[in-house]
């Protein structure tokens, strides 16, 4: 009869557990990138009154063991880590994992894991999560834009209002066509601009005669002195209409405390068939200095500046870490996770490769909460709860019972 009593009392515990359990998962229905929470039961020991046996030769059979179980206990409480739903936020500094994986954030003590990407830039540049702790990624080489992946990771730093140097044009190319057809002393003109070391913007045209069959001149002129020439020379084609001239280094002098500046000029897009004339810029590389305003997070996690002068350039990017068994991560508070010595050890990496889920920028993971679920199982726990209250109830009643059998 106690037996029965403690088995009730045991299962009554386990239930409450259940329920704690379920009231978590519902508090966090709306906690960004929350993972939910699951419990499964085990029987305890049971009490053995009589053992088995085995059937004997030509005489009686098989005797089963005879036991009475001593009630339940929690087995675990497991993480589900299934995948929430995505809510676009707009804000591109937010990033959801489309898939395996999870944010890592350093804050110079411990090293811990999210898949919270609710983050912003710090005063010093930083991103980080909103609790301040620093994310985890590789930062681009200042210059070529390159990423050294055979550096640790580290801080990534956006430096919004950093200025980019200017960058003098060096390449020109043209395109277009010169009329086969046209008479000797023909010309068509096509205009241009380039950059000098500080930034200043110069107008240039190039004119284009026709002096024979297949043999153009050109003259390069800036447009605020036109009558004194900057370079000019001859562009010859081929019998089937192709530019057979290489590509013209050009020497300028911008002055305006400017330094000389030599860049090249290229003729190979254009061509000489019977159509109508028009030649124009194809390609043009140099810039004025610019301030990041703003960035963007590809799928990669690749974090590409964009600064007021139109130009691009590669930050940083965002890395993903995998555990072998992210089940038994351990779980922290504030959405963060530590390893644990059954987790695996971390594997950072790119995201998208290797089985590591894909960045989605502007947008957060929901918490992966199913409330239908969670209100089924909240039924299930209390009439489990209920009805192990009645066994504890009745058993105390037979005890009662047993009492008064003296009197």
């Amino acid at each position: 009869m106690m037996r029965s009593m403690f088995a009730g009392v045991s299962a009554s515990r386990a239930h409450q557990a259940w329920m704690d359990v379920i009231g978590n998962n519902i508090a966090n229905v709306n906690t960004t990138a929350f993972k939910a929470g699951r419990v499964t039961f085990e029987e305890v020991l049971v009490q053995t009154l009589r053992g088995g046996s085995a059937p004997v030769q030509g005489g009686r059979g098989g005797i089963n063991p005879m036991q009475v179980g001593l009630g339940i206990s929690v087995n675990s409480v497991d993480t589900d880590h299934t995948q929430g739903n995505t809510q676009p936020t707009e804000v591109p500094s937010d990033l959801a994992i489309d898939g395996v994986g999870f944010f890592i954030l350093d804050d110079g003590e411990r090293t811990c894991f999210t898949r919270n990407g609710s983050f912003r830039s710090s005063a010093d540049g930083t991103l980080v999560s909103t609790t301040g702790y620093r994310v985890q990624g590789r930062q681009a080489n200042p210059d070529t834009g390159a990423i050294d992946r055979t550096q640790p990771i580290g801080d990534i730093k956006i430096l919004l209002g950093q200025v980019m140097e200017v960058s003098p044009t060096r390449n020109v190319s043209l395109r277009g066509n010169t009329d086969s057809m046209s008479s000797a002393g023909y010309s068509v003109s096509a205009p241009f601009h380039i950059y000098d070391s500080l930034g200043q913007i110069h107008l240039m045209t190039v004119e284009f005669v026709k002096i024979d069959d297949n043999q153009w001149t050109w003259t390069l002129s800036e447009d605020s002195n036109p009558t004194v020439p900057v370079a000019n020379g001859q562009i010859d084609f081929t019998q089937s209409g192709k530019c057979d001239t290489a590509p013209q280094p050009i020497t300028y002098d911008p002055g305006g405390g400017a330094e000389v500046q030599t860049f090249t000029l290229d003729f190979s897009w254009i061509t000489q068939f019977s159509e109508t004339s028009m030649v124009s810029l194809s390609f043009q590389d140099g810039f004025q200095a610019g301030t990041l305003e703003t960035f963007n997070i590809d799928a990669s996690g690749i974090i590409t500046g964009i600064y007021s002068n139109g130009q691009q350039k590669v930050l940083g990017q965002v890395e993903l870490a995998t555990f072998g068994n992210p089940a038994g991560l351990m779980r922290l508070g504030g959405g963060l996770y530590q390893i644990s010595p059954n987790s695996g050890s971390m594997n950072a990496g790119e995201p998208g490769r290797h089985g590591r889920g894909k960045i989605i920028s502007g947008a957060l993971e929901m918490s992966n909460v199913d409330l239908a679920k969670q209100f089924t199982d909240m039924i299930i726990s209390q009439r489990g709860f209920q009805a192990n209250s009645r066994v504890i109830t009745t058993a105390d009643e037979m005890l009662q019972d047993l009492l008064t059998l003296k009197r």
